[in-house]
């Protein structure tokens, strides 16, 4: 047992996910980094087991009643930790938040600069001092009753919901309705109420029109579907939907990006006429704060923000003082981590990943906690190597407060101030999960099967990179006159046939200028739009958009939400084994279809855990556990499904396979072949087949989906568009997507990447750089040219960066 005093966590047998019975002590009260390539067991170690294992701890401390209403993690597959101080996640998180989460909600600022309004506002005379709440837009008394404190109010009519009214509702009119099943279930629903779905949209009565599209009611209906030949459909009850009312709904409630502009593409956006976007009622507008009102105050950058409230709690009374002294504190750490350029009714969802990890650890570092160990996965994901600097300050300051900070990481800036680095490895996967190393940064130099250490020590044996000849462009899309976000009156040439690196501080634009003005120039000459009405919601006008057949975007959502999505179901590989299986003689023999060997739906999966392999044990006041299916044992599938082998293994054990294994097992197999081949070139060979979505990292992700888009038969030239790629990649992993990009446009295609890693940017044909800082003093093309000729570029931050990677 060891003493309480002792100042190391000591990790023994650690066993989540791929890790191999990890033995390892780590020193509290440092800079702790954590490295290894993707899929090495690196968060597997940081957070599936330390992390998990501190906030079980926590959660013993619990009432067992208040225990029932956490959500908690499961106990990590670990031996034993002891010296484990209380620990603090802070981790990249994908999910989408709400359209009302802003920059104001998660930092809290904006609790604050209410009460400064509700305290010391100056009010109109002889009006009655308001609550705090009566300013937020997210509460009954403060939103403004007319747009429900949203700003904007969406309409839409006859025309947008029905293009063509030469079409009958069966042939399609209301083009606003989903399609599928859905769509179909709408017009049967609407049959059964007895309106003619077959007469063209014009020729209807226009009471009849007026109630399909903009009727409140939901009336429900005994629908009975047309029969198709040898299928058996039974009547349902329908319930009907109107289209303004199904497009609202979407809009407002989808998680689904494309969903939501699809049905964005049916509505009419407006500033509320009622608030005239301020989002808040008439009273709480009317009271002012140094000559403003709260919303504008809330949509200033905060550095400037900051300028305001400094000379305005300067001379006023006690209340106002302390207040602002207290917002001021805590804009200051926010804008200590590059954030400056952030309003405060930015709202979430327009934030990266890294934005929002950055104001999290704002809020953190003002909570003035010490003895606590922060688990920080890749903070510096999403900066430029500028901010980077003043990321490092503030993970000191942490420690200095007497705190152990362990940092997921990869960028080696980071790696190279760290107290104690723990690397994970070697490789991926199965032939990962072990420590190479835990010591001082130094003692890396030691251990030659490490892949960081080429990387952190790039003096031993490594000369400088060769510098690549720019490829010619081979013609160019022009935007002119570009107005979006803080992007104003731009002109951007981008060349086709090259690969372009978009850099920029983080706030300068590059996110919108690629990700939402190039995409949706884009997006909409996919639609259909000619060359002149591409684009016009983003710019006055466009050239060289004929020379692109196609657009693809490539970013680090998830490929699925449940454990039911995995690699071989995404990358279509999963259809090729299944008709391999429904080939086999006992399969024949049996009458078993492709569909038989799917754990998705019912006949061949196994109905006790519908296909999970698991099920859920209920333990009331600790955490719901899983256990393997007492049926199947885990392997998804009924006795009679796996009794049908292919070459000696059975669906489960095939999914069962990584694919490195797979890729021998199928050899000689072309359908399963060229899938398998691209995720082994994109360096996911350590995956397992049926891995589930949900144990997959955001670069794993985007990696797969290049698979994907990779083993497609090549149509016409495409445009890729890459929103910081290298984003939860070792550098040893970046080489080798580097390597497929780069063949993609070997192969004629084009590749616009937006990027913070230099070693990327140094070996781009073309360089476009924004800024020169973050918000309203970013948004202009600070240079663009060849990566040499923008690290020389005097007005650049980021010049000097570039200079050092092209000199290495």
């Amino acid at each position: 047992m060891q003493s309480p005093h002792d100042p190391y966590v000591r990790v023994r047998g650690a066993r989540e996910h791929n890790l191999k019975d990890v033995r390892v002590d780590i020193p509290r009260d440092t800079l702790t980094v954590f490295t290894g390539v993707s899929g090495s067991g690196k968060s597997s170690l940081a957070f599936g087991t330390i992390y998990a294992e501190a906030q079980r701890r926590y959660f013993e401390s619990v009432a067992p009643y208040a225990r029932r209403l956490i959500h908690q993690v499961g106990a990590p597959a670990v031996g034993e930790i002891t010296g484990l101080p209380p620990a603090v996640s802070l981790e990249q998180r994908r999910s989408a938040p709400g359209a009302r989460s802003s920059v104001g909600t998660v930092t809290t600022l904006s609790n604050s600069l209410r009460m400064l309004f509700s305290r010391a506002g100056d009010y109109p005379p002889g009006a009655e001092r308001l609550d705090s709440d009566s300013f937020s837009p997210n509460t009954a008394v403060g939103a403004c009753p007319e747009c429900h404190g949203l700003g904007r109010i969406h309409r839409t009519d006859e025309e947008l919901l029905v293009p063509d009214p030469s079409l009958s509702i069966r042939e399609g009119a209301i083009a606003a309705w989903p399609g599928a099943w859905q769509g179909k279930n709408l017009r049967d629903v609407l049959d059964a109420l007895g309106y003619d779905v077959d007469r063209p949209w014009r020729e209807l009565d226009p009471k009849d029109r007026e109630w399909i599209l903009f009727t409140d009611e939901q009336p429900v209906v005994t629908v009975h579907p047309v029969r198709d030949a040898g299928r058996i459909q039974r009547p349902y009850q329908g319930t009907y939907m109107s289209a303004r009312r199904y497009v609202l709904h979407t809009f407002a409630d989808t998680k689904s990006r494309s969903l939501r502009a699809k049905a964005e593409r049916f509505l009419t956006s407006a500033p509320c006429p009622v608030c005239g976007g301020s989002r808040l009622r008439p009273e709480a507008m009317a009271v002012t704060f140094a000559g403003r009102t709260i919303a504008e105050l809330a949509g200033l950058p905060l550095s400037v923000l900051a300028e305001v409230l400094a000379g305005a709690g300067a001379g006023g009374e006690e209340t106002a003082r302390v207040l602002t002294a207290d917002l001021l504190a805590r804009i200051g750490t926010v804008t200590e981590l590059g954030l400056g350029y952030l309003s405060l009714d930015r709202t979430a969802p327009t934030l990266s990943s890294g934005e929002l990890q950055r104001l999290r650890l704002a809020t953190q570092l003002r909570s003035g906690l010490f003895g606590v160990v922060y688990v920080l996965d890749e903070p510096s994901a999403g900066l430029h190597p500028a901010d980077t600097e003043a990321l490092l300050g503030v993970l000191g300051r942490l420690k200095e407060a007497g705190n152990s900070v362990f940092v997921v990481e990869h960028q080696m800036d980071v790696v190279r101030r760290a107290d104690w680095l723990v690397d994970v490895g070697p490789l991926a996967g199965e032939h990962g999960g072990r420590v190479l190393h835990s010591g001082p940064p130094e003692g890396l130099a030691q251990v030659p099967e490490s892949a960081t250490r080429r990387f952190l020590f790039p003096e031993d044996g490594r000369g400088p990179a060769p510098v690549r000849e720019p490829r010619t462009p081979s013609g160019w899309i022009r935007l002119t006159g570009v107005e979006r976000h803080n992007v104003r009156g731009v002109d951007a040439a981008f060349p086709l046939g090259v690969f372009t690196a978009v850099t920029g501080v983080s706030g300068s634009g590059k996110s919108t200028l690629v990700g939402q003005v190039l995409a949706g120039v884009l997006a909409d000459r996919q639609a259909g739009e000619d060359a002149t009405g591409a684009g016009e919601r983003f710019c006055a006008s466009v050239t060289g958009l004929e020379a692109v057949d196609r657009l693809v975007q490539v970013d680090q959502k998830p490929i699925g939400r449940t454990p039911r999505s995995n690699l071989a179901t995404y990358t279509g590989l999963f259809d090729a084994v299944r008709k391999l299986f429904a080939r086999t003689e006992k399969a024949r023999e049996r009458g078993y279809g492709a569909g038989r060997f799917s754990f998705n739906v019912s006949g061949g999966r196994c109905e006790t855990c519908q296909g999970e392999g698991f099920v859920s044990v209920e333990l009331l006041f600790l955490p719901s556990t899983y256990a393997p299916c007492p049926d199947c044992h885990g392997a998804r599938y009924n006795p009679e499904t796996l009794d049908v082998t292919l070459d000696g293994l059975t669906i489960a054990q095939v999914l069962d396979l990584t694919v490195e294994s797979a890729a021998s097992f199928f050899a000689g197999t072309p359908a399963a072949e060229r899938a398998l081949r691209t995720l082994l070139d994109v360096g996911l060979g350590y995956l397992r087949l049926g891995q589930p979505a949900t144990e997959l990292s955001g670069g794993e992700a985007q990696r797969i989906k290049l698979a994907a888009e990779l083993q497609r038969t090549r149509r016409g030239h495409t445009l890729y568009l890459l929103d910081e790629p290298t984003t939860g990649l070792h550098p040893a992993d970046v080489e080798v997507l580097m390597r497929q990009l780069h063949a993609l446009v070997d192969g004629g295609s084009t590749v616009v990447v937006v990027e913070h890693d230099m070693a990327v940017v140094a070996g781009a044909d073309h360089v476009i750089d924004l800024g020169p800082e973050g918000g309203d003093r970013g948004g202009r093309i600070v240079a663009a040219g060849t990566p040499a000729e923008v690290a020389r570029s005097a007005g650049s931050r980021t010049a000097p960066y570039l200079a050092k990677a092209l000199g290495r």
